[in-house]
């Protein structure tokens, strides 16, 4: 089995730059594998939300390689890109809630957005909000909900779609240290199904939370990696890939 088989995402000397500025990002290079847990790290400025946006095809870079699922996203074709978005889930830290629907609704737009019919969107979305400790909230607008159950909200709209990968800007930037922990916990038991876990925070005391975790730290644009952990991860034990 070759490398692009077994990888989920892989950047190639990757730079970004907007406009006529120098590069935000500089010869970025990492490999990502399926079922793993990783922190990203960096004083304010780095570059972690601009490197986010690349992961989740938000923003094309301006040179160098990006593989993910096995495609190149440089060069795949916009009307593909819907497609390998709802591979994807995004966590954003100021939540994005959609501020006249519902808990409820705001969990439900991406299934139906997909064409879900409406008789199958109540049961998965109940579920996803049960997981997230929220049942007691279905009808709330964001406006009612604390920063904490906006987040909570925030983590079950992005994961209702089952993401084969979940990246979070600083998820923990705007609630207390308790639940921050709390929600680091979601994220752990969302990779314990299966799914590939990036976290950007600038909260050194989160990266110990995580045993198994690799970090990726950016300074100034570039990627500190003096062991080689991150481009050449140790591969990921066996974990259960169901979801029940």
């Amino acid at each position: 089995m070759s490398d692009f088989d077994s990888e989920i995402v892989a950047f190639d000397n990757v730079g970004l730059r907007y406009g006529t500025d120098g590069e935000v990002l500089r010869d970025i290079s990492f490999t990502l594998y399926p079922g793993s847990f990783y922190f990203l790290t960096g004083a304010s400025g780095a570059g972690k939300t601009s490197l986010l946006k690349l992961l989740y095809l938000a923003q094309r870079p301006s040179r160098g390689a990006i593989r993910m699922f096995g495609s190149d996203v440089i060069t795949l074709p916009r009307a593909r890109l819907p497609a390998f978005r709802r591979r994807l889930g995004v966590v954003f830290q100021d939540f994005r809630l959609v501020p006249h629907l519902s808990a409820f609704d705001n969990v439900a737009l991406p299934l139906r957005v997909s064409g879900m019919p409406e008789s199958d969107v109540a049961k998965p979305v109940a579920d996803m909000l049960d997981w997230v400790g929220l049942s007691h909230r279905y009808e709330a607008r964001p406006a009612t909900l604390s920063g904490g159950e906006q987040q909570r909200v925030a983590i079950a709209r992005a994961v209702i779609g089952r993401p084969d990968m979940l990246v979070a800007d600083e998820p923990t930037g705007n609630v207390d240290p308790e639940m921050a922990l709390k929600l680091l916990r979601l994220f752990e038991a969302l990779n314990r199904l299966g799914t590939t876990v990036v976290v950007a925070t600038h909260d050194v005391h989160l990266l110990k939370k995580v045993p198994d975790s690799l970090i990726m730290r950016l300074d100034k644009g570039r990627l500190s990696d003096p062991t080689g952990a991150l481009r050449y991860p140790p591969r990921a034990a066996s974990r259960e890939n169901s979801v029940s």
